[in-house]
């Protein structure tokens, strides 16, 4: 192993024990190393251009936490490509096909870049940017390959500024939204803290117009229930909203991560440990991104129906084979997420299908004799294997 692979190797090592040594919102000036993720909504104006003056605001802010700290390490991740890039494409509103959304997020990315770079290199910190899709956080060689990028970054004291690689990204793949994307940073890095900004100051049990209140904090599930989350920010430019958010500062928390949602405006604040915003606690302990994806954030295309045989090998963690299936519901391909149900509907687990719905449903009930048989040796009968696989019922 030669020098740069054993720094590497050593990078990774202490980012896999990195736990979060914060537990309140007031220890946030404690925390060492924070992801922020800043929405589209806050870095846009209503005409769907890039505010400057909003973009200098949370850079200065950005900028100044690093002077004054300077062993903090802070991952920025950055929404606004495809916002940056409709005025320059003669666009009024954000595109619904995907082809325009690539296409302004390609010109968006360099405009948004050009802007941070400017700015940050009036107070000395350097920034670079990171593209990532979904597959780079899910698949473990290119996780492994993001992980040591961005630890190495940091090291050298750099400020990754990341984005939701859209220009490539397609449908079925990609996150969707930059909050999801700053989850799954988050626990990449195994960050002490995510910080989510949008132009909503908290989470409110309804609307502030209707008499909610804010939610100081949520500790489980049961603090959400019955709260009406709205949708979208009023800019109307991203493509997340509070539910995502909530959603995003979930899965930080499901792997041992505290968030904070709160708006752009009190980022200062929130830094400073004030009370603002909701807080979310730290619920679990760190575990496999694909896990945390899987359970949290996939898009579920298709249901496999499983007998009590299968559905007790998956409690016991084992790969799910074909002669346990009953039923395949829905459309999709091989790699596509699923959720996986006992013969009463009772969810048991999400996991990546190995075949086409097609393909699992002729193997329904067969053993890999038969399976291999009637469609080929290349065909085994895992329907998904048991690293594809993340409970989502408490297992017996």
């Amino acid at each position: 192993m030669d020098l740069k692979d054993a720094f590497q190797a050593s990078a990774e090592s202490r980012g896999k024990h990195r736990r979060s040594p914060i537990i309140e919102r007031s220890d946030m000036p404690r925390a060492k190393r924070i992801v922020v993720k800043v929405g589209s909504s806050s870095l846009t104006s209503i005409e769907n251009s890039l505010d400057e003056l909003a973009i200098a605001t949370i850079s200065d802010v950005l900028a100044k936490k690093k002077k004054e700290h300077p062993s903090i390490e802070l991952v920025f991740v950055s929404s606004g490509a495809i916002a940056a890039g409709l005025a320059p494409l003669g666009l009024s509103r954000r595109p619904k096909d995907l082809a325009t959304q690539q296409a302004a997020a390609s010109v968006g990315q360099s405009l948004l870049m050009s802007r941070y770079t400017d700015i940050f290199t009036r107070y000395g910190v350097t920034v670079s940017q990171v593209l990532l899709t979904a597959e780079d956080l899910m698949a473990r060689d290119r996780y492994q390959n993001a992980h040591r990028q961005l630890e190495r970054l940091l090291d050298l004291g750099v400020m990754p500024i990341i984005n939701e690689n859209d220009a490539v990204a397609t449908r079925e793949i990609r996150f969707g939204d930059n909050d999801r994307i700053a989850a799954l940073v988050a626990h990449t890095v195994k960050a002490d803290a995510l910080l989510l900004l949008s132009d909503v100051d908290a989470l409110y049990t309804r609307h502030p117009d209707q008499g909610g209140e804010r939610v100081s904090s949520v500790r489980n599930e049961a603090d959400l229930a019955g709260l009406s989350i709205g949708s979208v920010g009023s800019a109307g430019v991203g493509s997340g909203g509070m539910v995502t958010k909530v959603k995003a500062a979930q899965v930080a928390a499901a792997s041992g991560i505290p968030a904070l949602v709160t708006s752009a405006a009190h980022a200062r604040a929130a830094f400073a440990g004030e009370d603002v915003g909701t807080w979310f606690y730290a619920t679990g302990e760190r575990r496999p991104v694909q896990t945390l994806w899987l359970e949290h954030l996939a898009d579920i295309e298709g249901s496999i129906t499983v007998d009590a045989g299968a559905a007790a090998a998956l409690r016991r963690r084992r790969s799910l084979l074909a002669a346990g299936v009953l039923g395949v519901q829905g459309s999709f391909e091989g790699g596509s997420p699923v959720v996986i149900v006992d013969e009463g509907g009772e969810v048991l687990a999400h996991a990546l299908s190995s075949y086409t719905a097609g393909e699992t449903a002729q193997m329904v009930g067969l053993h890999t004799e038969q399976i291999q048989r009637t469609m080929g040796e290349t065909y085994d009968g895992t329907v998904a294997h048991a690293d594809n696989i993340a409970l989502v019922a408490p297992t017996q």
